[in-house]
C-alpha cells in the first residue's frame, strides 16, 4: 500500500510530461521515510530536452520583450494563486519549516518572475558617434541559445526560478537540472507553464543526480551557457568539463561568512538579526553567517544573551507553524554537520549549546528525521575546520577579536568571500570595514537585506559572475558591436 501512495516524479521534455525507465529515491527529512520517486536522468533524457529548446528556441528568441514579460507575470500569478500548496510541498520536500516556504521561498519564486519581467524592458544598449570618421556605432543584444541551468537543494524553488526568469526574459530557451533532492516544487512549476502561455520546449526539467543528468547537460556541446548553484568542488568539475566547448559560466558557490561585532553596536538588533543569520533555513543557505568576530569588550555579554536567545529556537516538525528550525536535508547530511561539532569538541573548543549539549524533544512522529539543534561553538581556532570549511547547518562559531585591522585580517582568512555582516554604529569604520573585506555583498546593521538589481555573487572560491537586473542581462545574451558609416 506504501508505494500506492508514493509521488512519482516525471520529467518535463518539450511542453510534456514523460516517464523515466529508472528513478531514485526521495526522502521526506522530518520523518526520514522515502515518499517520493525522482526520474535518474542521463544523455538520452538531457538528448531529448535540448533538442526541444533548440526547436524553440527560434519563436521564442523572435517574440518581443513585452511579450515575454506578460508571459512570465502569468507564470508569477499562477504561483502566487498556489502558494499554500508549494509552500507545504517545499517543506516537506525540504525539511524547512512551513511558516519559511510561506513567507520567503514560494513569495520570491514569483517575485524572481515579475522581477525579470520588469526588468527585461527596461534595458538600453549603447551607441556612440565618430563624427570625424562619419561613423555611428550601437551595441545589440541577442539571446545566446539554450542555457543549462543546475540548482540546489537548499532554496529550490526560489533559486530554480532565480535562474529560469532572467535566462527566458532574454529569450533563451532552458534545460534545467533541479536537485535530485528536492524535485518536487519544480516539477509542480511545470504544470502551470501553458496555463501561462509558455511555448513548448521554452522551459524542459530534466531531474536526476548530478554525475549523471548534471554533466550530460555540461558536457552537451549546443548548451553554450551553464549556470550553476552549488559547491565549489562540483564547479571545479562543471568548469574542467565545459572548458574544450568554451561555455559561458556563472557559478555561485559557497561562503564562510563573518559577522563582526564591534563594541559599539545595538546589541537588541544585532542579537536577533545574528541568531536569523546564523541559524535561518536551518543554516542551509550559501549567506548564512558561521563565523561571528565579537569586541572583546562585549564577547562576554553577547556570548551570554546569544546562547540565551538561540536556546529559545524551537526545532520540531516543519508543518508547526510554532517551529523555527526545520529537519536538514539528508542523513548524510546531518552526519556530516554533526561531525563538524565532534571536530570543534575534539580540538578543545566548548560547544554552549545546541548539539550534544541539550536534550532534541521531537515529536513522535519526526523520531527518525534529520533533526539538530541551534548549535554555538566558542573558542575555536582560525585554523579549525570549523572556521575555515562551510558547514551548510544549523552551526555558528563565536570568537573575540581586539582591534579593526586584525579582524579583517581574519574576516578576510578564508578562501571564500560571499557575504559579510558588519555591526556598529560609527559610521566612518562601518565604511572602511566594508571597503577592505574580501567580500561580494556586505551588510551593515542588517542582513539579507536584498535589492534584486544589484549584483549578487562572491570572490575568491565563492563564485564566477554575478546575477541581478543588469547582470543576469548580460550573461544571458550576447552582445554585438554594429559599426554604420555614413
Amino acid at each position: 500500500a506504501q508505494s500506492k501512495a508514493l509521488l512519482v516524479l516525471e520529467n518535463f521534455i518539450g511542453g510534456k510530461f514523460i516517464p523515466c525507465s529508472s528513478y531514485i529515491d526521495s526522502y521526506n527529512p522530518s520523518t526520514g521515510a522515502v515518499y517520493c520517486k525522482v526520474p535518474d536522468s542521463g544523455k538520452e533524457e538531457v538528448e531529448a530536452a535540448v533538442k526541444a529548446a533548440k526547436d524553440a528556441f527560434p519563436i521564442w528568441s523572435s517574440k518581443s520583450p513585452l511579450e515575454r514579460s506578460q508571459i512570465l507575470n502569468k507564470l508569477a500569478d499562477l504561483i502566487e494563486h498556489d502558494l499554500e500548496e508549494f509552500a507545504q510541498a517545499e517543506s516537506k520536500d525540504q525539511g524547512k519549516t512551513i511558516t519559511f516556504a510561506r513567507t520567503v521561498d514560494i513569495p520570491r519564486a514569483a517575485y524572481n518572475f515579475r522581477f525579470f519581467a520588469s526588468s527585461i524592458l527596461h534595458h538600453v544598449t549603447e551607441c556612440t558617434e565618430m563624427a570625424t570618421m562619419g561613423c555611428v556605432h550601437y551595441t545589440s543584444r541577442t539571446p545566446v541559445g539554450v542555457a543549462g541551468l543546475i540548482s540546489p537543494w537548499n532554496l529550490p524553488l526560489y533559486l530554480l526560478t532565480w535562474k529560469i526568469a532572467p535566462a527566458i526574459a532574454c529569450g533563451n530557451t532552458v534545460v534545467a537540472k533541479p536537485s535530485e533532492m528536492t524535485s518536487v516544487t519544480a516539477w509542480m512549476m511545470c504544470k502551470l507553464l501553458e496555463k501561462a502561455g509558455v511555448p513548448h520546449g521554452v522551459v524542459n526539467i530534466v531531474f536526476g543526480t548530478g554525475a549523471k543528468a548534471g554533466e550530460a547537460l555540461v558536457c552537451h556541446p549546443d548548451v553554450p551557457l551553464i549556470s550553476f548553484t552549488g559547491s565549489t568542488l562540483t564547479a571545479q568539475r562543471i568548469t574542467e568539463k565545459s572548458a574544450p566547448h568554451c561555455k559561458r559560466l556563472s557559478l555561485e558557490l559557497g561562503g564562510k561568512n563573518p559577522a563582526i561585532i564591534f563594541d559599539d553596536a545595538d546589541l537588541s538588533q544585532c542579537i536577533p538579526t545574528t541568531l536569523r543569520s546564523s541559524f535561518a533555513n536551518q543554516g542551509e543557505i550559501c549567506l548564512c553567517t558561521s563565523r561571528i568576530f565579537v569586541q572583546r569588550g562585549i564577547y562576554s555579554e553577547f556570548l551570554k544573551r546569544f546562547v540565551a536567545e538561540a536556546k529559545k529556537w524551537k526545532t520540531g516538525n516543519p508543518s508547526d507553524p510554532t517551529v523555527d528550525v526545520g529537519a536538514l536535508i539528508s542523513k548524510e547530511h546531518l552526519e556530516k554537520v554533526r561531525n563538524y561539532v565532534k571536530k570543534a569538541q575534539a580540538e578543545g573548543a566548548r560547544v554552549l549549546c545546541g548539539e550534544g549539549v541539550d536534550a532534541l524533544d521531537l515529536p513522535p512522529g519526526n523520531q527518525k528525521g534529520y533533526f539538530m539543534l541551534p548549535t554555538v561553538i566558542a573558542e575555536v581556532k582560525d585554523e579549525s575546520c570549523c572556521m575555515q570549511e562551510e558547514i551548510f547547518g544549523p552551526v555558528t562559531c563565536v570568537v573575540a577579536f581586539d582591534t579593526e585591522e586584525e579582524v579583517i585580517k581574519r574576516a578576510n582568512g578564508v578562501k571564500y568571500g560571499l557575504a559579510a555582516t558588519v555591526w556598529s554604529s560609527n559610521v566612518g569604520r562601518v565604511h572602511r570595514v566594508a571597503h577592505r573585506l574580501q567580500s561580494g555583498l556586505v551588510w551593515t546593521n542588517c542582513w539579507l537585506v536584498r535589492d534584486l538589481n544589484l549584483p549578487f555573487g562572491g570572490m575568491k572560491a565563492s563564485g564566477i559572475g554575478r546575477e541581478g537586473a543588469k547582470d543576469s542581462y548580460e550573461f544571458f545574451t550576447e552582445v554585438k558591436t554594429i559599426t554604420i558609416k555614413h
